[in-house]
Formats: C-alpha cells, structure tokens, sequence
C-alpha cells in the first residue's frame, strides 16, 4: 500500500509507520492528544487526525461500555489496538479506537481530520462537501474513508488490517487544546476532547442539548 503522496517517508508503505500496540496500551486520556496528528488509512484513503475524544468504559457514564458488556460494545472489552464502530441516530457509522488494558473497555473517538491521500476518492463518496468538510465530523470522516459495520472489530496494529494507523506529523504540543466533549450529557465537562488548535478541519463544538418529549395526551 503506497501513496501519492506517501503519509510517511517517500517511497514508504503504510506498514512500515504502523503505531505499535504499546502505544494503544495506556489510559485512554494519555492515548486521545497523542493520536492528534497520526494518520488513519483504509484503502486509499488517509487522514491526518485533527480531533479526537476519550472514553473511559464502566468508569465514564458518557461511554457506550458504561453498563457493561453488551454485544454492542463487546469489542471495546477486547485487546487494544482494535477498531470499534457502532452506527448512530439510524444513518451514520463513527469509528473508535479501544485503548488501555483488554477488558477496561476504554476508546477514542476520532472526531475529524484533514485528508492527506485519496482525496479524489474521499471527494466521490461526499460530492456535496468543501475540502475542509470532507473529514470534519465523526460521522463525515466515516463516510469520506467507507468505515462501516464491516470495519468492526479491526486490528489496526497489524499490517495485514485494510484500517490502520500510522505515524503523521504528530501535532505540536503547545497547540493541543481540550475541552467538554461534543453532545455528551453524563459527565458532560469532563474535558477529553482534544483537538489542534487553529486547524479548519476541526468540528464545531455541540453541548448536549436535552430531546423534547411529547406532553401525554
């Protein structure tokens, strides 16, 4: 897997930057800033990652894993290093990246980024999108790299996975802000939403906002 330009050095492939698992082995809010700047490839497509969230599983009551194993979430109890992607409000897939010792249950959620390669290919799948749009979004990134429930499950540490992660141009620490992470109601300000700061691929930020229920008849 090569590309034009190449994500890591000239003539390199995509398993040769591959992040080990070690890296993926740590808490989840060590792992989230540190992912900022890493590339997410799948097919010909890769993104620079601009944004991202932490989840801390049984421990976060804003994480899918807050209630246990489910067969939703079963893969966030796996080992680290692997792909979880669940489908939301009935149309969008999101893709995270579980983190921490297996069982923990903790990911990242990689919330936008900048496309690096394939951005022919990205442009096909969101006709309708500007190029600073095509990433920006968990649910727009998803789209422009063709994650699916099939990605599910993924090892992304291993050169044989169609989804990796591989070594970018890792962001300049005194850039890296964090803040309250996007829509999110239990453990609302818990500040692990990291993002580069000043980059236009990063999404606005959305505080909760409660659904309105029918008054009974």
């Amino acid at each position: 897997m090569t590309f034009d330009p190449p994500p890591g050095e000239p003539g390199s492939t995509a398993a040769d930057d591959l992040l080990p698992r070690k890296f993926f082995d740590r808490p989840v809010d060590e792992v989230a800033p540190d992912l900022l700047g890493h590339v997410l490839v799948h097919g010909d497509v890769a993104v620079r990652l601009t944004e991202v969230e932490a989840y801390a599983g049984p421990l976060d009551p804003a994480s899918h894993a807050y209630r246990g194993l489910t067969p939703r979430t079963e893969v966030m109890f796996g080992p680290p290093g692997h792909a979880y992607v669940y489908f939301t409000y009935g149309m969008h897939f999101c893709v995270n990246l579980v983190c921490g010792e297996e069982g923990t249950a903790s990911a990242v959620l990689l919330r936008a980024g900048q496309i690096t390669a394939g951005a022919d290919t990205a442009r096909e799948r969101r006709p309708k999108s500007t190029e600073r749009d095509l990433a920006r979004g968990p649910a727009r990134l998803c789209t422009a790299l063709a994650i699916g429930r099939e990605q599910n499950g993924l090892d992304v540490c291993s050169p044989e996975s169609p989804l990796l992660i591989i070594e970018g141009d890792p962001a300049d620490p005194s850039l890296i802000r964090s803040g309250p992470r996007t829509g999110v109601n239990g453990a609302k300000d818990t500040p692990w939403r990291f993002w580069i700061d000043g980059d236009p691929t990063v999404s606005p930020y959305r505080a909760h906002v409660p659904r309105k229920r029918n008054p009974p008849a």
